[in-house]
């Protein structure tokens, strides 16, 4: 679908699904557009002045553009019906299990994306907003919390494994933002005070398509879909996508320069 649309390269499970529905829709604008271009071309010189002197009163006689009109509306219902429709329940009521998925909370705010893992044991540590502190502790993740102790939290930085069913968390701390990879064609509100999700399947590791698009300095950006302040344009995050081997090894050593660091605070304390 590349090859016909101008998009980003395709590197989700489920992309492919929503370029052919783009250009099944683009395509039917562009029959739609030459057609009432012909048919408007067609009418001025049918019944220009020097042709029709007299108004008929009678009208047009032909149903050539009822014909059209109905077609039209048959064309926008099978796109709806046959595709858009099964595309949105299936990203919609297929979510992976949280036992093949790797789940990541990704908190957004102006203007920065702050990225929460569960860590080895696969429960998120608690948070309170009283503990919030944009330096040292940005999401307000309570110290006392035991599940919390193997967490990782990083910023502007999304790593995952590739082949592997993930699952978003999103939310905000302070107003809209949109998270959107072009490259996995997800793309969805971070509202403040709501949590909401959405899950994709990485197919294609950075270093892959620095190969595929012949840049070796290739990134995947996670851009703000969203107008959400002065600094708008400064809010970009980037994802790493890596093979699970290389996943575990970078999640091991963020454990432990995070146990490392609490272990230094414990001791100045």
């Amino acid at each position: 679908m590349e090859r016909f649309l101008p998009l980003p390269p395709l590197a989700s499970a489920h992309g492919g699904a929503i370029d052919q529905l783009m250009l099944l829709v683009h395509l039917l604008i562009a029959v739609v557009f030459v057609g009432w271009g012909l048919f408007l071309a067609y009418t001025l010189w049918r019944f220009r002045a020097g042709r029709q002197r007299e108004p008929d009163p009678q009208g047009p006689r032909s149903r050539a553009s009822g014909y059209a009109e109905v077609a039209v509306v048959v064309a926008e219902v099978v796109l709806l019906v046959g595709f858009s429709i099964p595309l949105w329940s299936q990203r919609v009521e297929g979510f992976p299990t949280a036992e093949e998925a790797l789940e990541v909370r990704v908190v957004a705010q102006q203007f920065a994306w702050n990225v929460h893992y569960p860590g080895p044991d696969g429960v998120f540590g608690r948070g309170k907003s009283a503990l919030v502190d944009e330096q040292t502790n940005p999401l307000g993740l309570d110290p006392d919390d035991p599940a919390g102790d193997d967490d990782v939290i990083t910023l502007n930085q999304l790593h995952l494994p590739v082949h592997r069913p993930v699952i978003v968390r999103l939310s905000s701390k302070d107003v809209i933002h949109g998270f959107a990879l072009p490259e996995m064609r997800v793309k969805l509100d971070a509202l403040p005070g709501v949590e909401t999700r959405l899950w994709f399947e990485p197919t294609v590791t950075t270093e892959a398509m620095r190969q595929r698009t012949g840049d070796p300095d290739f990134q995947y950006e996670i851009a703000c879909a969203q107008l959400c302040g002065n600094a708008h344009y400064s809010m970009r995050g980037f994802l790493t996508v890596e093979t699970a081997e290389a996943f575990d090894a970078w999640m091991a050593a963020q454990v432990a320069e995070r146990r490392e660091a609490a272990e230094v605070d414990d001791f100045w304390k």
